[in-house]
């Protein structure tokens, strides 16, 4: 059997975050969306992901969040080691999925805990078109819109430029990389405290690879904004 084939799939959920853009007096992830904390919609989509072995979700060390157990997947676990910022989740997680003994040669499918929209199918979609790719991949979203750049004035923005947006992209999770290339590009940025790392391709980048892009929807959403409440509540109770 080739190495490729016997690779198993995990996927790493950081959510030790704040949430300090939605407004909200508790971390985002944690608040109700359609009868069930954010969090717990994530989860669920992901545990039903076929080819995906285990959840790793990674909690801030004082998480103290009331956690139901009764729906909650038996092969997803609960870590606290999260870190002050994403990426340092990312990689105290990626971290303790190795000390537990989990091969560098394994697929990592980072999912950001506040897309809570995320589909099964969409997931199993990245992760065939990536599963034999030399670098790996994320789902993203070809630029709908047009993009314009600003300056500043006295009374705020105004449009500076249209900027081309043919080779445009809006990144979005899960992003899928093997965990030992992964860990390896984050902890070669460790020491500036991840300057510069937004997702987890960024680091891929600055090694010099190219993650792949697989074409996700635009219902794949970071909830972030209190409108986005709004509309998450919608589409998870029409799947209702």
């Amino acid at each position: 059997m080739s190495k490729t084939s016997a690779s198993c799939f995990h996927t790493l959920v950081p959510c030790a975050g704040t949430g300090s853009r939605a407004g909200t007096a508790s971390p985002k992830q944690y608040q109700d969306v359609a009868g069930q904390p954010m969090i717990m919609h994530t989860v669920q989509s992901l545990a039903q992901v076929p080819q995906l072995t285990s959840g790793w979700v990674i909690l801030s060390p004082v998480d103290d969040f009331s956690w139901p157990e009764l729906d909650w997947p038996s092969h997803f676990r609960r870590v606290p080691c999260g870190g002050a910022s994403r990426a340092q989740s990312v990689f105290n997680g990626l971290q303790a999925m190795r000390q537990a003994g989990v091969p560098d040669s394994d697929w990592v499918l980072v999912h950001d805990a506040a897309r809570c929209l995320i589909t099964p199918e969409a997931v199993s979609q990245l992760i065939e078109a990536c599963r034999n790719d030399a670098v790996g991949g994320l789902l993203a979203l070809p630029l709908p819109d047009t993009l314009k750049s600003h300056a500043l004035d006295e009374q705020g923005a105004r449009v500076a430029s249209t900027v081309p947006r043919a080779d445009k992209w809006l990144a979005q999770t899960p992003q899928m990389f093997r965990l030992g290339a992964l860990h390896e590009a984050l902890a070669s940025v460790s020491a500036s405290g991840f300057e510069g790392i937004t997702d987890e391709s960024s680091a891929m980048e600055r090694l010099g690879l190219s993650p792949r892009l697989v074409p996700g929807s635009a219902q794949n959403l970071k909830v972030t904004y209190p409108a986005d409440f709004a509309f998450a509540e919608a589409v998870l109770k029409g799947k209702a």
